[in-house]
C-alpha cells in the first residue's frame, strides 16, 4: 500500500508501485492537510471581501469578472466541461494511470483546496483501474495541462469516458455500477484539478522508467555487437576515463569490462589497431545519455512531489497567492534534452548495425550465409536509419516555442506537453532501433563460433534464440523485429 504524501516519491518508488500493483491510500497527514485547507477556504469565502482569481472570478483573461457566491460551484463545473477540448491520439492507459497517481499526490499537500471526496475519488479510480480517456493534443504546458487534465477530471463530475475492463464506456455508466455519485465541485476545485503539470510529468516519469531500461540494454547490445565485430577492449580500460571523469562515461566503460569478463573473443589477438567511433566512443556517447537521465530524474522527482496548481492556498499564513507553479518550463526543457540524449543511443546503435552488415572483418555481407540469393539483414538497417532520421525531427525542442493565449493574459507558455508526447515517441523509436541491432549482433556472433563471448552475453544470446532464430535463408522479418523489441521490453539482466 502506498500512502500518499507520507513519503517522498522517487522514480524507483513509482516504478515499484506500478509494477507490483500497489493500491493507493491517503495518509493521515494528507487527510488532515486536505481538510484543513478546504475548511480554511470555505471559512475565508464568507468574509474575503475582495476578488480572488479563479475562486470568486472567471478564468484566464476573464479574471476581472466577479462571480456571485451562489454560482461558484457551477463555475468550477463549467471550467472542467469547457476545457475538455483534447484532440489527437489517446494517451496510453499506463500514462493516464500515472496522471491519476500524480494528481492525487499534488492535491494531498493541502495547498490546493480540493475536497477530500475529490482526492479520494481519484484514488478509487486508480485502485479500480478505471482510466479516463485523455487525448494527446490540447495543452500548452502552462496554465496547467488544461485540456488533458480536464479529460482526466470529467469522470469526477459524471461526464466523459473511461476505459474499464478493456472497454471504453461513459463514466456515468461505470459510476452506477460502482455505486458512486458525481462530485459537486466546490470553489477553487476545478482550478485545482486543471492547473497542474501531471500530463507532462506522467509522460516524463513513464519515459524515464523506459529510458533507464533502454540505457542498460544499449550497453548489453553494444557489447554483443563489439564482440561480433571483433572489436577491441582498450577504449573501455579505466585510464582514459580517469583523465576525463564524467560519471556516465566512467560507469559505461566499467560496465563493459564487467559484461565482457571471461570472454574468449575480446581477448584474442586483433588484426585491426583501432575501431570506428560507434564502437570506440561508446563510453562517451552512452555515458552522456546516462548523465542526462540522472539530471532529468532529479528534476522530475522534484516536480512529482510538488503542488503545481494555482492559486496556492496557505492556511497557516492566511494567504491565497496567485502565482505560476503550473508553468511547465522547469520540466519542458529537461524533457527536450532527454529526447536528444535518447536519440543518440539510437543513432550510434544504427551505425553499429551498419558496420555489422557491411561485410567487414570476416563477416558475410548482410550477415547472410548465402548473400546474393538472400538479402539477409540488408533492410532492417534501412528501417533503423529511417527511425533515426525521424528522431532528428522529434528532437527539435518544443520548449523553445511559445504562442500567446487567453487574450494575451497567458502570454508565455512552455509547450512542455508537446515535449512530453514526442519524448514518448522517441522512447518507442529507440527501443525499435536497439531491437534491430540485437537481431544483427546475435546473427553476427554466430559467425565467430566456436569462440565464445562472456557467460552473461552467452546467456542473453541463448535466451534470445528461443524467440528469434538464426537465419539461414531470407524470411519475413517484421515479426522478428517485433519479437526482438518485446524481448528487450520483458527481459532484465544484472
Amino acid at each position: 500500500m502506498h500512502y500518499i504524501s507520507s513519503e517522498h516519491l522517487t522514480l524507483e518508488r513509482v516504478q515499484q508501485i506500478i509494477e507490483t500493483g500497489e493500491q493507493l491510500a491517503l495518509s493521515d497527514e494528507a487527510v488532515a492537510a486536505i481538510e484543513k485547507c478546504r475548511h480554511y477556504l470555505d471559512t475565508k469565502m464568507e468574509d474575503i471581501g475582495r476578488p480572488v482569481y479563479g475562486i470568486t472570478t472567471g478564468f484566464g483573461s476573464l479574471y476581472n469578472v466577479t462571480i456571485p457566491a451562489e454560482d461558484l460551484s457551477q463555475l468550477q463545473h463549467n471550467l472542467v466541461m469547457s476545457h475538455a477540448c483534447g484532440t489527437g491520439e489517446e494517451v496510453r492507459p499506463a500514462i493516464v494511470k500515472l496522471m491519476l497517481l500524480l494528481k492525487a499526490q499534488s492535491l494531498s499537500y493541502g495547498h490546493s483546496g480540493a475536497q477530500l471526496v475529490t482526492v479520494q475519488r481519484l484514488i478509487d479510480m486508480y485502485n479500480n483501474d478505471i482510466i479516463p480517456v485523455v487525448y494527446q493534443q490540447g495543452s500548452l504546458g502552462a496554465s496547467g495541462d488544461l485540456a488533458p487534465l480536464a479529460h482526466l477530471s470529467l469522470p469526477l463530475i459524471g461526464l466523459g469516458e473511461v476505459r474499464y475492463k478493456g472497454q471504453v464506456r461513459p463514466s456515468a455508466e461505470v459510476w452506477k455500477e460502482m455505486g458512486w455519485e458525481p462530485i459537486r465541485l466546490q470553489s477553487k476545485e476545478g482550478l485545482a484539478l486543471l492547473n497542474g503539470t501531471q500530463f507532462m510529468s506522467a509522460h516524463a516519469v513513464w519515459s524515464l522508467i523506459q529510458a533507464k531500461r533502454l540505457s542498460k540494454w544499449a550497453d548489453l547490445i553494444g557489447a554483443m555487437s563489439l564482440e561480433a565485430y571483433d572489436g577491441r577492449i582498450e577504449p573501455f580500460l579505466p585510464l582514459s576515463h580517469q583523465i576525463r571523469p564524467h560519471k556516465g562515461q566512467i560507469a559505461t566503460a566499467a560496465r563493459f569490462l564487467e559484461v565482457l569478463e571471461g570472454s574468449q573473443l575480446i581477448r584474442r589477438p586483433k588484426e585491426h589497431v583501432q575501431d570506428p567511433y560507434s564502437f570506440r566512443c561508446i563510453p562517451q556517447v552512452h555515458g552522456a545519455a546516462k548523465d542526462n537521465l540522472r539530471y532529468v530524474q532529479s528534476v522530475i522527482e522534484n516536480e512529482i512531489n510538488a503542488a503545481t496548481d494555482n492559486p496556492n492556498v496557505f492556511p497557516d499564513e492566511d494567504m491565497v497567492i496567485s502565482a505560476g507553479n503550473f508553468h511547465g518550463e522547469p520540466i519542458a526543457i529537461p524533457m527536450d534534452t532527454m529526447a536528444i540524449a535518447l536519440s543518440e543511443l539510437a543513432s550510434i546503435s544504427e551505425r553499429r548495425t551498419y558496420l555489422l552488415i557491411h561485410g567487414y572483418r570476416g563477416l558475410p555481407r548482410y550477415l547472410a550465409p548465402n548473400p546474393g540469393l538472400n538479402s539477409g539483414f540488408m533492410i532492417p538497417q534501412y528501417t533503423a536509419a529511417s527511425i533515426v532520421s525521424q528522431n532528428k525531427g522529434l528532437c527539435w525542442p518544443a520548449s523553445c516555442d511559445s504562442v500567446p493565449s487567453s487574450n494575451g493574459q497567458e502570454d508565455h507558455v512552455s509547450m512542455g506537453a508537446n515535449s512530453a508526447t514526442k519524448l514518448v515517441r522517441v522512447v518507442d523509436n529507440v527501443e525499435t532501433v536497439l531491437a534491430i541491432e540485437l537481431m544483427n549482433a546475435a546473427q553476427a556472433l554466430e559467425f565467430r563460433r566456436p569462440a565464445r563471448t562472456s557467460l552473461l552475453l552467452e546467456k542473453i544470446h541463448a535466451d534470445y534464440r528461443k524467440v528469434v532464430p538464426f537465419l539461414e535463408v531470407d524470411t519475413y522479418l517484421h515479426p522478428l523485429i517485433i519479437r526482438s523489441a518485446q524481448f528487450i521490453r520483458e527481459k532484465q539482466y544484472l
